[in-house]
């Protein structure tokens, strides 16, 4: 990667940070007036237009093997579930994560599935209420049919954990649905299950996938966050997926004194948890600065078709500045991207009568023939 890249994304982020100085105040959304209705059971299923051929072919991905002709001729094509970014809580490193909005985009992800739908900021801060993050991920399952995949950096990562928490019920036994237009609570505690048709709680629901990087010791030492001091590093069963990133020698996310940093977070039920150690030269703030990864042609080829498997020593020098992260994270994006699209082809399909022969998945198949990769199939029944 070329450094004056880097240089040049550094400098952006700067430069936002003083025009963000004089823009405090959010737009105002005009919200579509059919978003304020509860819909009604299995019309989201129903509103979907049919394209055989593009479904035979998302059916038909490895979401553990997505290559840059899979992606481009089939999985760009899917309908593609919410990512909830998550930010840092020290200004403006909210900046940050816009340059890393903007790498998914650069790499092929929808802007629109990124951008908050009524302020259209990029992330969420730390700071924000984690029942209403967990009442709008509610809200965007409910309407599209694709459960948010969350991403949080450094405190916004200990925020990402709390949300997961809150969707356990851990802190409360009932979350009203967050309406993002209206900003503000529904007068309702649960939605109805787009993929099944049938009435469920805000607090049960599972998210496919998590990850958390520079999350630890200094975000437990703000006040909103004393109540993860304990529960941080254990992850509860409404995650399918956790990845925790930890940056070696990492002064700002120290974890709990003997604990193997292999080990960090685990798994406190039956959820899928993954530790990763990132080289220590990389910037525990500056991080997520990786637009200019997804620009670089040479390192999008590198990203595309990165694997977890091929492991540290395959990433090239320039893996100093963050590429390894953002590769890995654009991995699991890629695969939980192609297990919600295969899992909600499947329920359409149930729907209408057309679910195919179980022999043409290409993941394992769980309840009513959906993809159980994920525990899919067991959440389309839960």
């Amino acid at each position: 990667m070329n450094p004056g890249r880097r240089v040049r994304d550094l400098l952006l982020v700067a430069v936002f940070a003083v025009v963000a100085g004089g823009c405090a105040t959010r737009p105002v959304a005009v919200p579509d007036p059919a978003l304020a209705a509860k819909p009604e059971a299995l019309s989201v299923l129903r509103s979907i237009k049919s394209d055989p051929a593009l479904e035979e072919r998302i059916l038909a991905l490895n979401p553990e093997r997505i290559g840059e002709d899979d992606f481009r001729e089939t999985l760009a094509k899917a309908p593609a579930p919410r990512i909830v970014l998550v930010h840092g809580g020290i200004f403006p490193v909210h900046l940050a994560m816009v340059s890393f909005g903007r790498f998914l985009t650069g790499m092929g992800y929808p802007e629109e599935r990124i951008r908050h739908p009524g302020d259209r900021r990029w992330s969420h801060s730390p700071y924000e209420d984690s029942a209403q993050i967990a009442g709008l991920i509610a809200w965007y399952y409910e309407r599209e049919g694709l459960r948010p995949l969350v991403i949080g950096h450094s405190q916004g990562g200990v925020e990402a954990v709390k949300v997961l928490y809150e969707l356990a019920g851990r802190f409360t036994e009932t979350i009203p649905v967050w309406n993002p237009y209206t900003d503000a609570a529904e007068d309702r505690t649960s939605i109805v299950d787009p993929l099944t048709g049938a009435e469920r709680s805000v607090v049960g629901l599972r998210v496919p996938y998590v990850s958390v990087v520079g999350a630890g010791s200094a975000g437990l030492l703000m006040p909103n966050q004393w109540s993860m001091f304990q529960k941080l590093y254990s992850v509860p069963d409404t995650v399918d997926e956790f990845t925790g990133y930890a940056i070696a020698y990492d002064i700002f996310a120290l974890g709990p004194p003997g604990v193997d940093e292999n080990r960090r977070f685990r798994p406190n039920g039956t959820a899928k948890v993954r530790n990763v150690i990132l080289p220590g030269t990389y910037n525990h703030i500056t991080l997520p600065v990786t637009q200019s990864l997804a620009d670089d042609p040479q390192l999008h080829a590198w990203i595309s078709v990165y694997t977890p498997d091929a492991g540290v020593s395959a990433a090239p020098p320039e893996s100093s500045l963050g590429l390894l992260w953002a590769a890995d994270v654009w991995y699991s994006v890629k695969k939980h991207w192609a297990l919600e699209a295969q899992r909600l082809v499947c329920a359409r399909r149930a729907l209408t009568g057309t679910a195919p022969a179980l022999a043409s998945f290409a993941v394992p198949v769980g309840v009513n023939g959906c993809p159980s990769g994920g525990r899919a199939g067991a959440e389309s029944a839960h």
